[in-house]
């Protein structure tokens, strides 16, 4: 069958288009995510349908989501005959995923637009509970920073945020050339595994917020960044060297320190 191939088809910038067309990268991304008959297989951003058309017969059926209304009927085309195909035109960012488990578990998968993918990210990390797992296609540097340890440059509130919602694995890099139109930027397949959460800390909001105003100040002391929140002999209670910047804190540290403060905060 003829199909609709990212030469026979405008990308467009302001839905973040770049489409796959690079077969061993395909395959390799197939074979990462390993899909079986029975999964629940959600793609976001499909696109041409480049990985759906490989995934889609291993499975069965499948759901995507697609944003621009126009490369639909080109998707539908390109995967005729493979399976059955659910196509939701909405945005991913106001979708509610608990909707689409049907009482399952979800197997998420995706070439995100590189300029809201962080956003998506968080959207879907209310939803973990109804994921199995996500395997992402990002840019490099974003990737990096998801994967990244403290004390590296690139350490910091995404990797935290990240790290305490999932597991991620930088599983390989892509090049430019991999797509059509090229990107300026190198991406990266990331594979994230949801974790147990909800007894790690006794106030997120409150972590949250000191994750993202440590960050917005990497470059003080933890004395400094944290001082609304703690006194010398706080840091002492916590074995934390105050001199120290907030990318040299693990994320357990940011854990311990954020339920120190709401156990005193209750206390008092």
């Amino acid at each position: 069958m003829k199909i609709f191939n990212p030469y026979t088809h405008q990308a467009k910038k302001r839905f973040g288009q770049n489409f796959l067309k690079d077969g061993r990268i395909i395959n390799q991304i197939v074979q990462s995510i390993q899909p079986a008959d029975g999964d629940q297989i959600l793609e976001i951003g499909p696109g041409l349908g480049a990985i759906t058309r490989e995934i889609l017969p291993l499975v069965g059926k499948m759901t995507v989501i697609e944003l621009d209304r126009e490369i639909i009927p080109k998707l539908k085309y390109n995967c005729d005959g493979l399976g059955d195909l659910k196509i939701l035109q909405q945005d991913a960012l106001k979708t509610n995923f608990n909707d689409l488990a049907n009482g399952g578990q979800l197997r998420i998968v995706g070439n995100l637009p590189y300029n809201i993918s962080t956003p998506i990210l968080f959207h879907l990390f209310d939803f973990l509970a109804d994921i199995k797992d996500m395997h992402f296609m990002l840019q490099k540097e974003v990737v990096d920073r998801m994967v990244a340890a403290p004390g590296s440059k690139t350490y910091g509130r995404l990797s935290v945020m990240t790290q305490y919602f999932c597991n991620p694995q930088l599983l390989f890099y892509v090049p430019p050339e991999s797509f059509e139109p090229a990107p300026k930027v190198e991406s990266a397949i990331v594979r994230l595994t949801p974790v147990e959460s909800s007894d790690k800390v006794k106030d997120f909001k409150l972590f949250s917020e000191m994750v993202t105003q440590a960050f917005n100040m990497r470059r003080k002391t933890i004395r400094n960044v944290w001082k609304k929140y703690f006194t010398d002999d706080d840091f002492a209670a916590l074995s934390f060297d105050p001199t120290l910047r907030p990318e040299n804190l693990s994320l357990d540290d940011f854990l311990n320190a954020a339920n120190y403060y709401h156990q005193h905060q209750a206390a008092s």
